[in-house]
């Protein structure tokens, strides 16, 4: 049985200043860790995340399965550093879902599909950092 990683954060700015640091490939790159993200965000157009990890490159992808433009962005997800095969068993989904609260927007990142606990719970503190900086890039 799998299990799902999850982190929220509230941002003081509105959904489209979110929603642009959320699909803009120069803002991704400043709180993604500097991977460079590249799509036609559009459903069924891929996704692809190339950058470098601890000196090795990396080239991850997955598709584009829901797009609701200041709502919902949801994408497969696979990284040939998990060591599984490429194969759809592997692939997880990630969805960023936004909120309105009061003139906040309130950001939340879940990823499906994660193998137990443990790893569920290492993604969801990898997102909370990752959030964290796209709050940063979105208040500044």
């Amino acid at each position: 049985m799998s299990e799902t990683a999850e982190a929220t954060i509230l941002i003081h700015a509105d959904r489209d200043a979110v929603w642009h640091a959320i699909t803009d490939p120069d803002l991704i790159a400043q709180y993604l860790y500097g991977t460079r993200v590249e799509s036609g965000w559009t459903v069924g157009s891929p996704i692809v995340y190339r950058g470098e990890w601890e000196g090795k490159p990396y080239e991850d992808h997955g598709t584009i399965l829901e797009f609701v433009p200041g709502e919902r962005l949801v994408s497969s997800y696979y990284s040939p550093l998990s060591g599984k095969p490429d194969v759809p068993e592997s692939y997880q989904d990630v969805a960023y879902t936004l909120g309105s609260d009061g003139d906040d927007t309130r950001v939340t990142i879940t990823q499906s599909g994660c193998a137990d606990r443990a790893e569920a719970d290492r993604m969801s503190t990898n997102w909370a950092s990752t959030l964290e900086g796209l709050r940063a890039v979105v208040e500044r």
